[in-house]
């Protein structure tokens, strides 16, 4: 089985504060990861990382079987897709919902003179329709719901076909509804082996859809557990990961949390 990521030892430090710390880490073709861990514990750092738009300062980080370093970060960066708090807020609440969508094909935010072909225009029309916001496609990004800016975002994420797809906490700020839509929508991601590999950023086990398959666990940048999310996402596991004693239940594909005692 190929290898999509390989971290190596991988650090960050910024002055005298270390956010990452010796990380390895190894995703494979047809895996589904959730990363979990409290606020500060280094997630979307690692991510930034592996989307190709930060670099350790030391260890290695291989990605789609190119090293970090070694390549071409404008030619890696449209193989992975990324939906990010940080990228949403570079996207003009002006902007017609499609247009959101299309011009991910060129890497940008905000069309501008951009020439798209016809095969451009379905595809992302194909992505709204798949997640459920076809019918937004003329209305502006900004006048949509959290929810709906959500599905739109990972629709956008997809647009470039790419081989590994990074979600950085899209359930963030969803009322209870619209998490369960989502869930719902990623599950059907997860299930589809025409989809790329995935990675997903949660602080919170009920955001976990139906379909993942590994769980990575940080704590303090470190890693504290990773491996088949069967076997690795403890009540034991998550507790050493937040610092707090908690109890695990799962019901069929789902999990909840909360402290114990």
């Amino acid at each position: 089985m190929t290898d999509v990521l390989d971290l190596q030892g991988v650090s960050l430090r910024r002055g005298t504060t270390t956010i990452l710390d010796s990380i390895d880490w190894t995703v494979r073709e047809g895996e589904r990861w959730v990363v979990l861990g409290r606020n500060g514990a280094g997630k979307t750092t690692l991510l930034q990382i592996v989307s190709g738009r930060m670099h350790p300062s030391s260890g290695t980080a291989d990605i789609l079987g190119d090293r970090l370093g070694r390549v071409d970060v404008f030619e890696l960066r449209p193989r992975v897709g990324l939906s990010s708090a940080a990228l949403a807020d570079r996207i003009p609440a002006g902007e017609v919902v499609r247009d959101v969508v299309l011009t991910a094909a060129y890497g940008v935010t905000g069309r501008w003179r951009e020439a798209y072909a016809d095969v451009d225009t379905q595809r992302a029309a194909d992505l709204l329709a798949a997640f459920d916001v076809a019918r937004f496609a003329d209305r502006t990004f900004g006048t949509l719901s959290e929810g709906e800016r959500k599905r739109v975002q990972i629709a956008r994420s997809l647009m470039t076909d790419p081989e590994l797809l990074l979600l950085d906490e899209p359930a963030a700020g969803l009322d209870l509804g619209g998490r369960e839509e989502l869930v719902a929508a990623l599950a059907e991601l997860a299930g589809d082996d025409r989809s790329p590999v995935l990675v997903l950023v949660t602080h919170h086990v009920e955001e976990i859809p139906p379909g993942f398959t590994h769980v990575l666990l940080l704590r303090d940048g470190a890693v504290h557990a990773a491996g088949p999310i069967d076997e690795t996402l403890t009540a034991a596991n998550l507790s050493g990961a937040f610092g707090l004693e908690l109890a695990l239940e799962r019901h069929g594909e789902r999990w909840s949390a909360r402290a114990d005692g």
